[in-house]
């Protein structure tokens, strides 16, 4: 039997390679809005953060995350990113 192979995805904050379900997918889409995906299903460009909340400072502090996605990153997906990450998902 051949083993399923498993997507992995690299963190833009720490820049370490992990399983995508590990982590937390943010997406411009077509349209040019950022926002959090959840379900890993949204259209659109994908960048990938652990759910640790230094990587999510450490993808502020160097523009990583802006970057990636190719645009200015909104206050408020911060915020969410940020809250999410403490509450535990």
């Amino acid at each position: 039997m051949t083993q399923k192979k498993i997507p992995v995805r690299q963190c833009v904050g720490c820049r370490t390679q992990r399983p995508k379900r590990e982590l937390i997918r943010v997406v411009r889409s077509p349209e040019g809005q950022a926002s959090i995906d959840s379900k890993g299903k949204k259209p659109g460009r994908g960048a990938y953060l652990c759910p640790d909340p230094d990587c999510l400072k450490k993808a502020i502090k160097s523009k990583a995350l802006s970057r990636a996605l190719g645009m200015e990153i909104p206050e408020e997906v911060f915020e969410t990113l940020k809250s999410q990450m403490e509450a535990g998902e």
